[in-house]
């Protein structure tokens, strides 16, 4: 029988196996610089021939991106799930937002149902972390950090949701929220009354996630979302009525 020699896996492959789990389950974010060449070798264990080898194939594969005298990045294309033109469009037509928030609803109703059930203890103490920052947040009244960590504390629910699919889908959409495709997260922090009804909507998603209640974190997800859509529209409508109220006063003024 051709029976062969088995040889042990090669450290490089190694090496490439597990950076390619940090990238997958997340904990390697896009865009986030990998430690150097000499501090990763000595924290794998591996020569640094061995590693310059297992970069090199992940760079080429373009999960790995080199940037002349920074060092090594996670390839920031991970977050690229939408072509250019779909973006456009996307920002181009209303529907789109609440189709996007639709989306949220379901599948981060389901990431916080999945957060209480298998979350570890690690993973819900970074979600509480972040809403005791939001509370810091709130009280300095500043729109653009309360934005900022209202993204932050959605993404580690779908973290500790431990499905690497639906991570790198929201990942992607957020990346798109960020950019101010879909809505502006900065002007529904300006009015106070919308400020404090949204801190108080990620204390209730909170508790729920800290009780391990799955069916109390969905619900306030859900419940959450709806709020969102809620304030959108009627700052649709609102902008609508000011656009009618101004081509009015435009069209008595040409009257005159």
């Amino acid at each position: 029988m051709p029976f062969q020699k088995i040889e042990a896996e090669k450290l490089s492959r190694s090496v490439v196996r597990q950076i390619e789990q940090l990238i997958l389950r997340g904990i390697l974010r896009p865009g986030e610089r990998l430690p150097s060449e000499r501090e990763l070798a000595e924290r794998l264990g591996v020569s640094r021939p061995s590693l310059r080898e297992a970069i090199a194939d992940l760079q080429e594969r373009g999960l790995l991106e080199a940037r002349a005298g920074a060092g090594i990045f996670v390839a920031q294309v991970l977050e690229a799930a939408f072509s250019d033109a779909l973006v456009t469009l996307f920002a181009s037509h209303d529907e789109a937002v609440f189709d996007y928030i639709d989306f949220r609803r379901d599948m981060e109703g389901l990431a916080a149902e999945r957060a209480a059930r298998l979350g570890s203890d690690t993973d819900l103490k970074v979600v509480d972390t972040i809403f005791r920052k939001m509370e810091v947040a709130h009280s300095k009244r500043n729109p653009a950090d309360e934005a900022a960590l209202d993204a932050e504390f959605h993404l580690s629910i779908i973290e500790a949701s431990h499905n690497v699919v639906m991570l790198h889908m929201m990942r992607s959409m957020f990346g798109l929220l960020r950019e101010g495709v879909f809505y502006n997260r900065q002007i529904m922090f300006k009015q106070r009354t919308t400020r404090d009804s949204l801190l108080e909507q990620h204390g209730a998603i909170n508790r729920a996630l800290q009780a391990r209640d799955p069916v109390g974190a969905r619900a306030a997800v859900e419940a959450h979302l709806s709020y969102v859509e809620r304030a959108l529209k009627d700052q649709q409508k609102a902008d609508q009525n000011e656009a009618i109220a101004r081509q009015r006063l435009e069209h008595e003024s040409n009257r005159r």
